[in-house]
């Protein structure tokens, strides 16, 4: 399928986004569908009520009042914390998400922030976790009280549904954090690109210069090299001088001026460190994972 072919797909798919990253460059993503996200959702509680039960069980069976006093605390811990822990942990991603093949990211194009990760979480709890610990308690008569379990219902429904009736499928969590669930793309490192770039070998790298970035902002480059032609040029170059300059390279000026062999041998070098990195068991996600 040729660029424009691909760039008219983007455009005609209701999902598809545009984030633009701290270093200036547009990243094409597509945000999950709301089955998706429930999806994620269900698996996520899943594993969650498994680790509670279990946990609950070791502290029904733990000697002595130190022993329970611990288990409570750790099963505060793991009802509280699951969602926002692994999102922290694993950039953005939950064990549900992750088997689910989404994950979350900053609308704006920066790095998930531990603020907006707890946001987004802490959200949660108003969303769907208060309102059905009451529905389920029946706490001061809430359950025979036909009145207040509807409107504790209608709560749950409309929070619940919120990202099927919005255009970026956010819910009220993703509105406060200013959060967006996507699609995670594929980690293809297109091996033709290596071979187009083969004529840029009087580019040298040292380790130090090829380990500021890592997979994710090579996968951007790669959406540089692959971009329309009829644009390419100046992107180029303001890609070639942004890159040039944060990693120390000679003369950013200069390397605007032959921007598309300076990114092609930039692109082989990280590949192959990337590929060497991968081979002992490292991978480095992206810049900000040290």
């Amino acid at each position: 399928m040729s660029d424009t072919a691909i760039l008219a797909q983007d455009q005609n798919d209701k999902l598809a986004r545009e984030v633009v990253t701290p270093e200036g460059v547009v990243v094409r993503v597509r945000l999950a569908a709301a089955s998706a996200r429930l999806s994620a959702l269900i698996l996520d509680l899943l594993i969650l009520f498994a680790a509670l039960i279990a946990l609950a069980l070791l502290t029904l069976f733990a000697g002595g009042h130190l022993g329970r006093a611990a288990g409570v605390l750790a099963l505060f811990g793991l009802r509280t914390f699951y969602f926002s822990g692994f999102e922290l942990a694993w950039n953005g991603r939950t064990p549900g998400k992750r088997m689910t093949g989404l994950r979350v990211i900053n609308r704006r194009g920066g790095t998930l922030t531990p603020a907006a990760v707890i946001a987004r979480n802490l959200m949660r709890e108003v969303e769907l976790f208060l309102p059905l610990s009451i529905i389920i308690s029946g706490g001061a008569g809430i359950a025979t009280d036909p009145w207040t379990f509807a409107a504790l219902l209608v709560w749950v429904c409309v929070l619940a549904f919120l990202p099927v009736f919005n255009r970026d499928r956010l819910r009220a969590g993703d509105m406060v954090a200013g959060t967006w669930v996507i699609i995670e793309p594929k980690p293809a490192l297109l091996p033709e690109l290596v071979s187009e770039t083969a004529a840029a070998a009087a580019y040298r790298f040292t380790t130090q210069q090829l380990a500021v970035y890592g997979v994710k902002e090579l996968q951007v480059l790669e959406e540089v090299l692959r971009s329309p032609m009829t644009s390419r040029e100046a992107l180029e170059r303001d890609v070639a001088q942004r890159i040039a300059r944060k990693i120390g390279y000679a003369d950013p000026a200069a390397v605007a001026a032959d921007a598309a062999k300076f990114l092609g041998a930039f692109y082989a070098a990280q590949r192959r460190r990337l590929e060497a990195e991968l081979a002992f068991g490292r991978r480095r996600r992206d810049k900000n994972d040290t």
